[in-house]
């Protein structure tokens, strides 16, 4: 006994291991939906970021989603920023379009995708969408598309160049993005030491304060640890 129909087989996907050591290595991008004046009007909101450096590469916003117009979003941020080795990003139409495909390809960078129904997979970018829309002055609709792409700007100048974020050592993106970070780190150590000289009696340790440090690389899903042989 067995069974006698033809049953799809579907392969297991290969997990995406990547890392970037440096600005410019490893690039994540995807679309999100951006609430338009009406229900059921929605903007698409394109953005690329690199994995290392939390900053925002490119940034756009369109009445719709299409292979196309990401393809146009690249030209641009790699005529800017440089060619990455490798881009990231979900299995949603315009990230596996031919168009784009045929571009990365031409430009021999590497394709990475998440697998299926697997949003872990594209951390960086997922995030980053969290981060906008949880933001105080995001609003519940946008009136136009020029009131969107206006926010867009606007929240991403904010974020690359003012935001301190905790994974890279509360330095802002753009200070990791463009080597600015360690002289900046050695004006925070130097500005403790001057108040600890100053008012040591607000300081409830002889050691100094500790200041984070960014890290050295990061990872999309890092190697899982080998397992002991049983």
């Amino acid at each position: 006994m067995r069974e006698r129909r033809r049953l799809a087989r579907h392969p297991a996907r290969v997990r995406p291991e990547l890392v970037a050591t440096a600005p410019g290595q490893v690039y994540s991008w995807d679309i999100t939906k951006l609430a338009g004046p009406v229900k059921g009007k929605y903007f698409d909101a394109y953005v690329m970021i690199d994995i290392y450096s939390r900053y925002i590469v490119g940034a756009v916003v369109h009445a719709h989603e299409s292979g196309p117009l990401a393809v146009e979003m690249m030209k641009e941020i790699f005529g800017v920023h440089g060619i990455p080795q490798v881009v990231h990003a979900d299995r949603g139409t315009s990230m596996t379009s031919k168009t784009v495909a045929a571009l990365l390809s031409d430009l021999e960078v590497t394709r990475s995708h998440s697998r299926p129904k697997v949003s872990n997979d594209n951390p960086y970018s997922e995030a980053w969408f969290k981060t906008l829309k949880y933001a105080p002055t995001f609003p519940e609709r946008f009136g136009c598309l020029g009131d969107a792409r206006g926010f867009l700007a606007d929240f991403v100048q904010w974020y690359n160049h003012e935001h301190k974020h905790t994974g890279i050592g509360l330095h802002s993106p753009a200070d990791v993005h463009y080597g600015l970070a360690a002289a900046k780190s050695t004006d925070r150590f130097a500005t403790l030491a001057v108040a600890r000289a100053a008012n040591p009696e607000r300081f409830s340790s002889s050691t100094p304060p500790k200041i984070l440090h960014l890290p050295g690389s990061a990872w999309i899903n890092p190697p899982l640890p080998v397992q002991p042989a049983a």
